[in-house]
C-alpha cells in the first residue's frame, strides 16, 4: 500500500475516536496567543501526534471537509477544527459558522506520491479565533518533514508536479505571508474563515469506517446547535462531480474560488461583480457587465461574461492567465486550474442566459 493511503487510513481511524475537545496546547494556548506569543514550531501546538508528517490528529481535533474545495495548485488538503470545552458552534446555512472564541481551524496542504516523487506536506495554516477576532498564521514544513516553522514572510518552494497525463509542471509553490492572508480572508474589513459554511459542510465524510453527515456528527458531539437537519438545510454541490447539474457546478466553483473577494462585503466589492452561490442577478454575476476599471486585465474584452462565448469573457480570460497583473485569483495559485477552466468554459459556452429564458 502506498504511503499516502496509509496516512488516509490513519486519519480515518483517529477520526472515529470520540474525544473531548478540551485539551489546551501548552505554548500555543489562547492565553499566550492573546499576547502574540505564538509558537515558532507547529509541533508546539500539540495538534498532531508523532510522526508529525502523518497529520494524525491529537485529542480534540475534529476533521471536516468541504463539498467544493478551493483550488491551490493541485495541492491536497486536510482540515481540522478545535473548539474549547463546553463551547458551541452556531449554525449558518450560507455564511461561515459562528465559531466560539478560542476555536482553531487547521488546514494542511500536501502532495501525495502520485503527484511528487514522494508524499510531502508543504504548509499548515491556522486560523485562531481570539477575543479581538481571527488571526492567521502560516507554518512551512522542512525538507525532512520533521517540523514546520512559522513564516511571517511566506515562502517560495520549487516543485515538479506530475499530472495524470504524464506532464511535469515545474513551478514555485507560493506560501502567502501573513499580510496576504488578510487580503483573501477579509470580510467587512476583518479576517474571517472562508470555507466552513453550512452548505459546504452538509454532506457525509468518513469517521473511522462509517460515512456520517459531518454536521450531524458535530451535533451529536454537542458542539453544534440550531442545525435543522440534512434534509432541511441547503447543500452545495461538488463542482468536481460530473453527475451534478452544470450550472450548479460552475456556481460552486466561482463561489469558493472567487466569491471571498467578489461579494458585497468583500475586498472586491467596488467591482460590482458578485460571484456567491446565492447571487440571483445575472448582471451582478457578470453577464453583459463591463468592468468598473478597464485595464489590461480585461484583455481587450468588453464584458465579464458573455453568455455562449467563453473566449469573449473577461472572467475566463483572467482565469487562464499566469500574468500577475491579469490573473484571477491574484493570490493562492501559480498554475492555471485546467479542470476548472474546462468547467467554466463549458458553462459559459452552454449559453446559460438562454437556458433561463
Amino acid at each position: 500500500m502506498k504511503k499516502f493511503s496509509f496516512f488516509i487510513l490513519l486519519l480515518a481511524f483517529v477520526a472515529c475516536q470520540e474525544t473531548s475537545p478540551d485539551r489546551i496546547v501548552k505554548k500555543g494556548s489562547l492565553e499566550t496567543a492573546h499576547q502574540n506569543d505564538y509558537p515558532e514550531n507547529l509541533s508546539e501546538w500539540n495538534l498532531f501526534k508523532k510522526p508529525l508528517y502523518a497529520l494524525n490528529p491529537s485529542e480534540g481535533l475534529i476533521p471536516y471537509d468541504l463539498a467544493s474545495p478551493l483550488f491551490t495548485d493541485y495541492a491536497q488538503k486536510s482540515r481540522f477544527l478545535k473548539v474549547p470545552k463546553d463551547s458551541i458552534v452556531k449554525y449558518h446555512a450560507q455564511e461561515v459558522m459562528d465559531f466560539p472564541e478560542g476555536s482553531i481551524l487547521v488546514k494542511n496542504f500536501f502532495y501525495n506520491d502520485n503527484q511528487l516523487e514522494k508524499f510531502r506536506v508543504i504548509e499548515t495554516r491556522l486560523l485562531i479565533h481570539e477575543r479581538e477576532g481571527w488571526k492567521a498564521l502560516s507554518y512551512v514544513w522542512n525538507e525532512d518533514q520533521s517540523e514546520a516553522k512559522r513564516s511571517l514572510s511566506g515562502a517560495s518552494i520549487p516543485l515538479d508536479l506530475k499530472r495524470p497525463n504524464g506532464e511535469i509542471l515545474h513551478f514555485n509553490y507560493s506560501v502567502p505571508n501573513e499580510v496576504q492572508c488578510k487580503s483573501c480572508h477579509e470580510l467587512n474589513g476583518k479576517i474571517s474563515p472562508i470555507g466552513p459554511k453550512g452548505r459546504q459542510l452538509n454532506h457525509k465524510i468518513a469517521y473511522g469506517f462509517k460515512l456520517l453527515n459531518q454536521l450531524e456528527h458535530w451535533q451529536e458531539r454537542g458542539i453544534l446547535n440550531d442545525w435543522p437537519g440534512a434534509e432541511n438545510s441547503p447543500k452545495m454541490v461538488n463542482y468536481q462531480s460530473s453527475h451534478e447539474e452544470l450550472n450548479l457546478r460552475a456556481r460552486a466553483y466561482l463561489d469558493i474560488n472567487c466569491a471571498h473577494c467578489h461579494r458585497r462585503e468583500g475586498p472586491a466589492k467596488n467591482s460590482g461583480l458578485y460571484l456567491t452561490y446565492e447571487e440571483k442577478s445575472n448582471y451582478k454575476l457578470g453577464f453583459n457587465k463591463p468592468p468598473v476599471a478597464a485595464g489590461r486585465g480585461s484583455g481587450g474584452k468588453t464584458y465579464a461574461l458573455v453568455s455562449g462565448k467563453a473566449e469573449e469573457s473577461i472572467l475566463y480570460h483572467r482565469m487562464q492567465s499566469l500574468d500577475p497583473g491579469v490573473m484571477m485569483p491574484e493570490l493562492g495559485r501559480k498554475l492555471a486550474h485546467q479542470e476548472g477552466l474546462v468547467l467554466i468554459k463549458k458553462w459559459i459556452d452552454s449559453d446559460p442566459l438562454a437556458m433561463k429564458e
